[in-house]
């Protein structure tokens, strides 16, 4: 069961799952005064990375981004977007970084920020619906319709309501489809209960309602109204980001100020999901230049993430890990717009203190014409077995097969082990 709630406004916010039961999840962001104080915090014996997901929806052009400069064959198939040698930034002997990175180029030097590339799903799928879809199932060829994340935190035995969070506008519906409890909220200094207000103590009276009901009911309730008191007590406290960290005034920065707070708040997350559109780029890609389409999308991105990590610092980056998924790749070749149509073969980002940064990491399979799949780069990764790897090094997923059916964790050594 799934229910809307409302901003201040007035105006419809994005609606999920929000507690294991569901229904709980109608109540958000009220005074404390009316709620009970035992807060909800992480699932007893928690000692993993707080796992961070950013989704970058419409398909990312990991070749922009992740540049194979030490292959002809990208200077050849994109010979009005492609990025000149001279302005590349960081990477290494055969890649280097679009120089809209430029804010994350101390964490690449300092090693907390590194990349995959030819990485992507075990099957090509363009379809922006069904690759997505199947991006957050992660379990092509089963009946299983659960999301990977809530499979791995129920792994990790989540039942606290901070434990799992979905932070931002555009909330992933799938990846945290299933029985482990999860919080979504649109922002933590705005999620409020539609029609809630001191005459109206909505909240309060079912609260009161559910106190002798049954432990499967109480127990949901209870939780509910935990998390209402957190999210009161964060509001109340309010918010000033560490160390200067300017978030940029975006989607994405909001979201990432938000998780950077519940971090900090100890709150007991486990895992959060944020999201980062318009990435679907068929026309006026544009060259490395600020103005341009591609270049001013992976600024804003490079300021969102370089801000979360200065804001963490590096004691809270220690124990974050930040990775990077799309649905697809882009084609290798530009077209006749300007632009980029569906692909396949991508690249990942990864940020936190246990990642073995400041190099790119997998197979390169290289952009000969004989080399590609179809016109798109081949994927010599499976995205789940990058993920796979993070899980068990840096988040105690002992069972990674359970997470990710029929998939062994990669032994590219995208991290250290925790």
């Amino acid at each position: 069961m799934t229910v809307k709630t409302t901003e201040k406004c007035g105006c419809p916010v994005s609606r999920r799952k929000l507690l294991a039961a569901g229904a709980a999840g109608l109540f958000a962001g009220l005074a404390g005064e009316q709620l009970s104080t035992q807060l909800a915090f992480a699932s007893p014996g928690y000692g993993g990375d707080v796992f961070v997901l950013l989704s970058l929806r419409g398909g990312f052009d990991g070749l922009s981004a992740v540049v194979p400069a030490g292959d002809a064959g990208y200077y050849a198939a994109r010979p009005g977007i492609a990025v000149p040698k001279r302005q590349l930034i960081g990477g290494d002997a055969y890649f280097g970084l679009n120089p809209a990175l430029a804010p994350l180029l101390p964490y690449w030097k300092a090693g907390t920020l590194g990349a995959v590339q030819a990485v992507g799903q075990p099957a090509p799928n363009r379809s922006h619906f069904s690759a997505m879809e199947e991006l957050e199932r992660a379990a092509p060829g089963t009946s299983i319709r659960t999301g990977w994340l809530d499979r791995m935190m129920g792994g990790l035995g989540a039942t606290g309501a901070f434990d799992a969070v979905s932070v931002g506008s555009a909330m992933p519906a799938r990846v945290l489809a299933g029985p482990a409890p999860d919080l979504g909220l649109s922002a933590v200094d705005e999620f409020v209960l539609s029609g809630e207000d001191k005459n109206r103590p909505m909240a309060a009276t079912i609260a009161a309602l559910y106190a002798g009901a049954p432990p499967a009911l109480a127990a949901t309730t209870a939780m509910t109204t935990s998390a209402l008191a957190t999210t009161a007590r964060l509001k109340a406290t309010g918010y000033t980001p560490a160390d200067g960290a300017a978030y940029p005034d975006t989607d994405l920065g909001r979201a990432l100020k938000d998780v950077a707070r519940l971090i900090k708040a100890d709150v007991g997350l486990m895992s959060a999901c944020v999201d980062s559109g318009d990435w679907d780029m068929h026309e006026n890609l544009g060259t490395a230049a600020p103005g341009k389409r591609m270049y001013d999308h992976l600024a804003a991105l490079a300021s969102a993430l370089a801000a979360f990590a200065r804001d963490l610092g590096p004691g809270g980056l220690g124990r974050v890990t930040l990775v990077t998924i799309s649905e697809f790749g882009r084609r290798v070749g530009q077209n006749g717009s300007g632009g980029l149509d569906h692909g396949y073969g991508n690249a990942m980002l990864m940020l936190g203190g246990g990642v073995r940064g400041g190099k790119v990491h997998g197979k390169w399979p290289g952009l000969a014409a004989d080399r590609l799949v179809d016109g798109d780069l081949a994927v010599t990764t499976d995205y789940r077995a990058v993920i796979g790897e993070i899980l068990r090094a840096r988040c105690g997923v002992s069972d990674v097969a359970a997470v990710f059916p029929g998939v062994h964790p990669s032994t590219l050594g995208v991290v250290k082990a925790r």
